[in-house]
């Protein structure tokens, strides 16, 4: 896994979106959560995957209606590292 260049509060949000669910969850999901536009979630997702801390896997067929949806989940250390990383920011940044 690979450190995060950048933290910004967009990639915290991403972060906090995802560590909120307990299941894997997918990308338009993460967009309503986080309240930030497709444009910048899709990316911070690829970076997060590339980097090793994410992994992601395409919803098994027959399982809705829809098409397949992308779900992602952390990996086990992406997952601690995001809730070190979210936590410093926001201790960083209230107040």
């Amino acid at each position: 896994m690979q450190p995060l260049q950048r933290v910004t509060a967009p990639t915290v949000d991403v972060l906090t979106a995802m560590l909120d669910g307990a299941e894997p969850i997918w990308g338009l999901r993460i967009v309503k959560e986080s309240g930030r536009p497709s444009g910048t979630v899709y990316p911070i997702l690829d970076r997060l995957e590339r980097q090793g801390w994410i992994r992601s896997t395409w919803e098994e067929l027959g399982s809705r209606e829809s098409p397949p949806r992308r779900l992602y989940e952390f990996t086990e250390e992406g997952e601690a590292a995001a809730r070190d990383i979210r936590n410093t920011f926001l201790a960083k940044h209230r107040g």
